[in-house]
C-alpha cells in the first residue's frame, strides 16, 4: 500500500476508462488507513449536528479522489449512459440568489426559512443557474448527444466551469456515476480521515488557522452574507487551492460532498461533508474537517457535489 499522500488508486483499467470517456484523468490518493480522533468539541463545533464527542475511529486502507468530480467528467457519464439527474426529472433545483440575474431572482420562489435559496426552473448540472447559464451545451438534447464542453461566462465567477465541481447532483446521481466508473462514495469516517490530511484535531485541513498569514485557503462567502459580497461568489476549480497532507484539494469550502453514511440512528438522510462557497462565519461555519449536515438522497442544490472512493485492501 502506498504511503499517505502518494498518488494511487483503483485498477488502471478503471482510470483508463474514465480518461477515455471524459478526456481527463481522475486522480486518487492511496491512504494507509488506521485510527484517528474523529469529531470536534471546540468552540467552532455545532453540537446539535453531532460533531461530538471526539472519539477514536478506524478506517481500512482505501483510495479517495484528490478532487471532486468535475462538470466535464460528469458530462462524459451522461454522454455514455443518458443518465437523467433528479433535478432534471423534477424540473427545478435550488440556486443561491446571489448568482442569479435580477429578472430570474424576481421570478424564482424563495425558500421560506432560507430566502437566499431560490427554486429555479431548469437549473441542472449543465445549466447551474437555469436556462441561459449553460456550461456544456445550450440544450438538454445537445448535452445528451455528446456536445463538447463550452467555455461560458454564465452568472458565476469563472468562465471555465468545465473544471469546477459538478453541482445539482443528488446522492442518487452521485451513486450512479460512481457505479459507472467502478468506484463508490466514501463513508463519513473515511471522508473525515482523508480531509484531515494526517493532522490531529485541527479544524482545517491545513491546521488551526482559517487564513494563516492572511492567505485564503478555500472558497467560502466573502463579505457579509448573503447580500454584501466583497469578492467573487460561487464554485472554483476542483483543484483551485493547495492540497492537504494527503494530496486532496478543497475538502472544505467550494461544495458540500455526499457520503454513504446516514446522519443518525433516527435520521436516515445521507451525510454531507465539507461546507461550501456559501458558508460564512455569521451563520454557517461548517467549512471545517469535522462539520456535517444532511439532506435527502434525491435533493440537489447548487452548492453540492461529490468525490469518489475505492476499496484497496
Amino acid at each position: 500500500m502506498p504511503a499517505a499522500g502518494e498518488t494511487a488508486g483503483p485498477p488502471a483499467a478503471l482510470l483508463e476508462r474514465l480518461t477515455a470517456a471524459a478526456g481527463s484523468d481522475l486522480r486518487f490518493a492511496g491512504l494507509p488507513g488506521g485510527s484517528f480522533r474523529m469529531g470536534a468539541e471546540d468552540a467552532l463545533a455545532y453540537p446539535a449536528d453531532g460533531e461530538g464527542p471526539v472519539r477514536s475511529a478506524r478506517v481500512a486502507p482505501f483510495a479517495i479522489a484528490t478532487t471532486t468530480v468535475t462538470t466535464a467528467q460528469f458530462a462524459a457519464f451522461v454522454k455514455e449512459t443518458g443518465h437523467r439527474t433528479d433535478a432534471e426529472v423534477l424540473g427545478t433545483s435550488l440556486v443561491f440568489s446571489g448568482l442569479l440575474p435580477a429578472e430570474v431572482r424576481a421570478a424564482a420562489p424563495a425558500v421560506l426559512a432560507t430566502p437566499w435559496w431560490r427554486e429555479v426552473a431548469g437549473a441542472t448540472w449543465f445549466q447551474p443557474e437555469g436556462p441561459g447559464s449553460s456550461v456544456v451545451a445550450a440544450t438538454d438534447a445537445e448535452a445528451r448527444s455528446g456536445a463538447a464542453i463550452e467555455v461560458t461566462d454564465s452568472c458565476g465567477p469563472s468562465a471555465d466551469r468545465a473544471a469546477h465541481p459538478v453541482t445539482h447532483v443528488s446522492q442518487r446521481d452521485a451513486l450512479a456515476y460512481a457505479e459507472w466508473v467502478g468506484a463508490r462514495l466514501p463513508t463519513e469516517t473515511e471522508w473525515e480521515y482523508a480531509s484531515r490530511g494526517g493532522l490531529d484535531q485541527q479544524p482545517y485541513p491545513w491546521g488551526a488557522q482559517r487564513e494563516p498569514g492572511g492567505e485564503v485557503r478555500m472558497s467560502t462567502f466573502p463579505g457579509q452574507f448573503p447580500d454584501g459580497p466583497t469578492g467573487p461568489v460561487g464554485t472554483v476549480a476542483a483543484d483551485a487551492f493547495p492540497p492537504n497532507g494527503y494530496g486532496l484539494h478543497n475538502t472544505t469550502g467550494n461544495v458540500w460532498e455526499w457520503t454513504v453514511s446516514t446522519f443518525g440512528d433516527d435520521d436516515p438522510r445521507p451525510v454531507l461533508r465539507g461546507g461550501s462557497y456559501m458558508c460564512h462565519a455569521s451563520y454557517c461555519r461548517r467549512y471545517r474537517t469535522s462539520a456535517r449536515t444532511a439532506a435527502s438522497a434525491d435533493t440537489s442544490l447548487g452548492h453540492t457535489g461529490f468525490r469518489l472512493a475505492v476499496t484497496t485492501d
